[in-house]
């Protein structure tokens, strides 16, 4: 069984304003303090933000366990220097990002300039492990017809600087800024793949290989692929979704991989589409269906996705939890859509993002 790993970041908030707070060197020397062989926490380019990763799991309850106790030990963390945290791809307030002061951070403050000081936006990366790089190259280039469902079912920023975008994953679409963000065209081989990486280094426009952000990408420190589409999910079972269809994805790809079976052949183009519609649109519109890239029913293109990984799924263990979780995210919607009628309900962003305190704990109001 295929070990799954997640990284989760979260937003550091004022626990009565709701406003982005820039905190996080001080709850990570709170989780010193009280342990100083942590290795959960993490800093992040942002002040305002928190990250942790989850150790690998095979078994995807116990990594749902793993994500709700660190969800609840940051909120712990942040509590006790007066902050909360949540679960929002981006911050529903208006907030002035604050670049950590690491020599990294402000390296790409000064190279990007605006974009760098803008970028504010919370991920969930899911790492699946994979038994060799060219293994790894082989699901990455299969994968990239499926990325786009991931980012629709995970969508959890539809507020930038206090409005509506408009979008259900207003995320996806600011970290497309970085230029080497993004999906990517076949590669074949993992020579072709290094080549490529390298081939992007040498144009000095980046400063490390941490830096090549494509939608899936092989891990520079595990012996994973590493799934970078998705916003953090403001419920834990989602973001657990998202990594057992990740997981799905990539056995799926790998027993494609060994059957000689080829990639879609899909252009970078229409993949862009596919990011774009899926960022736009959520689970309330049209997706792009990765059989011929037309417009078809969310729940119709998410039915494919299941259907497409079913076989793994069953041997895993996961169908029936998966099926369930898809269901009530069109029952009751997923991040975007409960932003929104929080929204609509309370006529207050402050209340949205104190809402959001109590889901990413597993609480509801």
């Amino acid at each position: 069984m295929r070990t799954v790993g997640v990284e989760e970041e979260l937003l550091l908030v004022d626990p009565e304003t709701g406003e982005p707070r820039a905190r996080s060197a001080a709850v990570l020397a709170r989780a010193v303090q009280e342990d100083a062989e942590q290795d959960v926490f993490e800093k992040e380019l942002y002040d305002q933000m928190l990250e942790f990763a989850t150790h690998p799991q095979s078994d995807m309850a116990a990594l749902g366990a793993e994500i709700v106790r660190c969800r609840r030990e940051a909120a712990r963390h942040a509590e006790g220097i007066g902050c909360a945290v949540a679960a929002l791809a981006t911050s529903p307030l208006p907030v002035s990002p604050s670049v950590g002061a690491n020599e990294r951070y402000q390296w790409m403050e000064r190279e990007y300039g605006i974009a760098t000081r803008e970028q504010m936006v919370l991920g969930c990366h899911v790492h699946v492990a994979v038994d060799s790089d060219e293994e790894g190259v082989a699901v990455v280039d299969r994968l990239r017809p499926w990325l786009s469902v991931l980012s629709a079912l995970s969508a959890n920023s539809p507020f930038w600087q206090g409005k509506d975008t408009g979008y259900s994953s207003y995320r996806s679409r600011v970290w497309q800024r970085w230029p080497s963000a993004g999906p990517t065209e076949l590669f074949g081989s993992a020579e072709r793949y290094r080549r490529r990486v390298a081939d992007m280094m040498a144009t000095g426009t980046l400063l490390d290989e941490a830096m090549v952000y494509f939608d899936a990408r092989l891990s520079e420190r595990y012996p994973t692929v590493e799934i970078r589409v998705s916003d953090v999910c403001l419920e834990a079972d989602t973001a657990v979704l998202i990594a057992t269809l990740a997981r799905a994805l990539v056995e799926t790809a790998a027993r494609d991989w060994r059957a000689g079976r080829p990639p879609a052949d899909l252009g970078v183009s229409v993949l862009r589409l596919a990011g774009w519609r899926a960022a736009r649109s959520g689970l309330t519109g049209d997706l792009l269906l990765p059989a011929g890239m037309h417009p078809a029913p969310a729940e119709t293109v998410v039915g494919a996705l299941l259907e497409h990984v079913e076989d793994a799924l069953k041997d895993s263990g996961d169908l029936d939890r998966a099926r369930e979780t898809c269901a009530r995210l069109f029952r009751e919607g997923n991040g975007a859509r409960v932003q929104r009628e929080l929204l609509e309900r309370t006529d207050s962003l402050r209340e949205v993002v104190a809402e959001c305190v109590r889901r990413t704990q597993g609480e509801t109001g």
